[in-house]
């Protein structure tokens, strides 16, 4: 009984801090009351459901069959959602099977997570981008454009460049600058 005590309370620490350290590096979508509890409550239905099937081919057939059926209603916004999900139904089964699987994968994501975002600060510093500009859910974006007849060394310099290209006869030069405020 105390080990299922403390794989519950495992599962829901282990999605409690996936969303504290996704906020953390800055993922909009994870700040809404639902998308918290929902990472504190599904690595525990998923260990629950693989504690009830283990040892039940029949069982398990039947819930897998079941649900094949459910779906998320949501479509999902972005590859990075996804993975967190399926990370956190792998948390919930690893608990079920062996905690110490199931805290290694929550280091390793956590881990990942935040190395991402110290080496997007580091890079950041030096006005250069790690990663490129994609859609960002919630996060609001201004962006400023420029085409100009000749190049303006300002912008090729700015921190807030993320795309330039001149026009194939050199006679047009076009700027992408982009701010998660109005400073560009």
């Amino acid at each position: 009984m105390n080990l299922i005590l403390l794989s519950t309370l495992g599962c829901i620490l282990s999605g409690l801090s996936m969303r504290i350290v996704l906020q953390f590096c800055n993922q909009v979508w994870v700040r809404s009351y639902q998308t918290t509890v929902t990472y504190m409550v599904l690595p525990v239905v998923t260990y629950v459901i693989t504690n009830v099937i283990s040892n039940n081919i029949a069982l398990s057939l039947g819930m897998v069959g079941a649900l094949s059926i459910v779906r998320f209603r949501n479509p999902v916004k972005s590859s990075l959602e996804l993975a967190i999900y399926f990370a956190l139904i792998t948390i919930g089964i690893a608990y079920s099977v062996n905690y110490k699987w199931a805290i290694l994968l929550n280091l390793i994501v956590l881990i990942a997570l935040l190395l991402t975002k110290i080496l997007d600060k580091i890079f950041r510093n030096k006005n250069k981008f790690l990663f490129s500009l994609s859609f960002n859910e919630g996060q609001n974006l201004n962006f400023l454009e420029v085409s100009s007849a000749k190049p303006i060394e300002h912008l090729e310099n700015s921190k807030f460049l993320i795309n330039s290209f001149e026009d194939k006869d050199n006679s047009i030069f076009n700027y992408k600058l982009s701010s998660d405020d109005e400073s560009i």
